[in-house]
């Protein structure tokens, strides 16, 4: 994430990188930017679990069209808990915390919170290659890969709950709290 924070400030326009050289301007600027920044790592998470929402649903429309309903159960569960995870993911807001300040937090800071994002991530590719491989209807037992990617999407629950913790550390760290 360090790197769209820091494409993102290679393309704003001239007069916006003129402003950012007035006293006071560009570290509410560099606020406003990483907060941005944050926003569109967030939605394109939330975007990553509707993908795999969407693939599990056309899985459980398979079962549902070859009359294995007792399959259902599982699939709804799955369905939910992606729909929680990416509602929590898409909505969190930590712009009042003192993390997007750019006087307080330092890159080393930041980076520990990429870090965090960067692992969801490769939890969330993880969860889409399981949900990809979801067995089709009497090509084998659904129950044991519900099950495990139900799992999976527990451990991204708690992985994301982390998030929280990680960013009271950064602020704390640095004296922004």
């Amino acid at each position: 994430m360090t790197n769209g924070y820091e494409a993102a400030k290679a393309q704003r326009h001239w007069l916006e990188q003129l402003q950012a050289r007035i006293p006071g301007f560009g570290g509410f600027a560099d606020r406003e930017l990483r907060r941005d920044v944050d926003r569109l790592q967030r939605e394109h998470m939330a975007s990553e679990l509707r993908r795999i929402k969407d693939r599990a649903r056309e899985r459980a429309r398979e079962y549902t069209d070859a009359g294995r309903i007792g399959e259902l159960d599982r699939f709804d569960r799955l369905d939910r808990r992606l729909d929680g995870l990416a509602q929590a993911i898409r909505f969190a807001d930590y712009g009042a915390t003192g993390l997007f300040d750019p006087v307080k937090i330092g890159e080393p800071e930041l980076a520990r919170l990429y870090e965090h994002d960067l692992a969801v991530l490769d939890e969330l590719a993880a969860l889409a290659r399981q949900v990809a491989a979801l067995p089709a209807p009497g090509a084998g037992e659904s129950a044991p890969a519900l099950d495990a990617a139900l799992d999976q999407v527990r451990a991204l629950e708690a992985r994301w709950s982390g998030r929280e913790t990680v960013i009271g550390d950064v602020v704390q760290t640095t004296g922004g709290r």
